[in-house]
C-alpha cells in the first residue's frame, strides 16, 4: 500500500520501521528540516520536506490516490486539516487522523474524517495486518462507542511513576494494551514498572475512562 506520514517524531519513526517491514510504500511529509534530513540518512523512502497543512507541500509529496494518510502532529486541529485535505483534494483512500485530545475524536469524525484515534501503536499493527483498504476500514471501526482506545503520557508528578502496574488501583473494566517508552514497544504485564516518558495506550469500557486517566494523573489536568 501506499501510505503518508504527515508529522511526528518518535511516532514517526515506530510507524516507518513498523511498516517497512511489510514493504508498504512510504512518503513522509515533516516541517522540520533538520528532522527530514536525520530521517533520509536513516531510511531509504521518500521525505518531504514541508508544512504538511498546506496544499502545496501534499502535491509535491504525490499523496494523490495514496491508500492511507496517517496525520501525527502535535496539533489536533492541524491533523484535520491534513485529513480533509487528503480525502477531498487527493482522494486518499483512507485518513487517520492521530489526536492528543479524547474528546476530538466524536468532532473530527461528525466532521467527515475516517478514523480518529490516540493509540499510535493500533495502527501500524492494523495496518500491517491488513492485506486491503477494506480490512482496515474494519479493523479500525470501534462498535457504537462501547470500547475507547486513549493515549496518554506518563509524566514526573503521576502518582503511577515508578509504580508497578499490578500496584495501580485500576478499574477492572480497563486493560494497558502497549507502553512506548522512547523507540521500544513494551507489552505489559503486573510486574511491569512505569516510568517517566512512559505512553501508555490503554482500552477501557467508556463510562471509565475519565477515571482511568483521573487515577494516573492523580486528578491533574
Amino acid at each position: 500500500m501506499k501510505i503518508v506520514i504527515a508529522g511526528g517524531r518518535n511516532k514517526a519513526k515506530f510507524l516507518i520501521e513498523s511498516l517497512q517491514k511489510k514493504s508498504h510504500h512510504l512518503i513522509v511529509i515533516h516541517p522540520d528540516q533538520s528532522y527530514c534530513d536525520n530521517l533520509a540518512s536513516d531510511y531509504q523512502i521518500p521525505i518531504i520536506y514541508g508544512e504538511p497543512t498546506k496544499k502545496y507541500v501534499l502535491e509535491d509529496a504525490d499523496i494523490q490516490g495514496a491508500d492511507v494518510l496517517i496525520a501525527l502532529t502535535a496539533n489536533d486541529a492541524d491533523n484535520f486539516i491534513i485529513c480533509q485535505m487528503a480525502q477531498k483534494l487527493f482522494f486518499v483512500k483512507k485518513v487517520v487522523c492521530v489526536v492528543t485530545n479524547p474528546g476530538n475524536v466524536e468532532i473530527f469524525k461528525n466532521l467527515g474524517v475516517h478514523t480518529v484515534i490516540s493509540a499510535t501503536y493500533m495502527v501500524a499493527k492494523l495496518i500491517e495486518q491488513s492485506s486491503t483498504i477494506e480490512n482496515l476500514i474494519q479493523s479500525l471501526s470501534i462498535e457504537d462507542g462501547k470500547v475507547t482506545i486513549n493515549e496518554i503520557t506518563v509524566t514526573e508528578q503521576y502518582p503511577v511513576v515508578n509504580q508497578k502496574i499490578s500496584q495501580i488501583p485500576f478499574p477492572k473494566d480497563m486493560i494497558i494494551s502497549c507502553v512506548i517508552r522512547q523507540t521500544c514497544l513494551l507489552i505489559p504485564n503486573g510486574e511491569t514498572i512505569l516510568k517517566s516518558g512512559d505512553t501508555l495506550i490503554f482500552v477501557s469500557i467508556a463510562k471509565i475512562q475519565d477515571e482511568v486517566f483521573s487515577i494516573i494523573t492523580g486528578g491533574k489536568k
